[in-house]
């Protein structure tokens, strides 16, 4: 999905391991495939038995915000505990495979630390962000969409000359190889007009995405600054030289 754009410097960072985001994907993955929303374990039962495990799955775990500002210490807790919760297959692998694509080259630029805060704490602040805006909603919120839209941000600003490759709906869907300062904020900009008309289709939380998107390049901005180029190595100095 990522292709080079300059030799040393793009294998340096895609050589690099990425443990947080991959611990990430691994912790996603097990919390999906042993609660309910899989489908896989008997003993959440099948048909309405497995849809009322479901519901009472995503209310314990995920962002009600009808309850997360009534003083409950429980429900302050959710924003964090829905970022590994998700709602069904193609939600978790859609999330996992931008995490993938995008994480490990932010975490190498990042570094561990501040990768994990910025995930964690853009993903947090997103969720509650959704939830201030639409505090009367009693409908659960899961995923980690909030947190990867962070990553994405980030990315941007770090890599905005990355090229990604991109399946666009006006070109047939055929593969196309762009920047990613074209790539990101055309995806932003279709997250803006999706939040605009939520209210008429299916209970994605696209305004989670922005705040999420808008908190990670701004986290990524006012923790790098200008400091955002990644190096290739000095050539050797020929021999019988100094280097500076």
């Amino acid at each position: 999905m990522i292709r080079n754009w300059g030799a040393s410097a793009a294998g340096a960072i895609r050589g690099t391991s990425a443990p947080v985001t991959h611990t990430l994907i691994v912790l996603c993955c097990l919390v999906f495939l042993i609660g309910p929303a899989s489908g896989l374990h008997p003993a959440h039962g099948t048909g309405e038995e497995l849809l009322d495990a479901q519901r009472a799955y995503f209310r314990r775990w995920g962002v009600i915000p009808a309850d997360l500002f009534e003083g409950s210490p429980g429900a302050l807790l959710t924003p964090a505990t829905a970022l590994f919760v998700h709602g069904g297959w193609v939600h978790l692998l859609g999330n996992m495979l931008f995490l993938h694509v995008f994480g490990a080259m932010a975490e190498a630029r990042m570094g561990r630390v501040r990768f994990t805060l910025c995930y964690a704490g853009c993903g947090y602040l997103a969720l509650l962000g959704y939830a201030a805006a639409n505090a009367d909603s009693e409908r659960s919120l899961v995923g980690a969409s909030g947190a990867i839209s962070a990553v994405l941000g980030a990315f941007l600003f770090l890599f905005p000359r990355a090229r990604v490759t991109s399946l666009l709906p006006f070109l047939f869907f055929l593969p196309v190889r762009l920047p990613a300062w074209v790539v990101l904020p055309f995806w932003a900009a279709l997250q803006w007009a999706a939040a605009g008309r939520a209210g008429a289709g299916p209970g994605v939380a696209y305004l989670a995405h922005l705040i999420g998107f808008g908190l990670g390049f701004g986290y990524a901005w006012g923790r790098f600054g200008g400091a955002t180029t990644v190096r290739t190595a000095p050539a050797p100095a020929p021999e019988g030289e100094n280097q500076p």
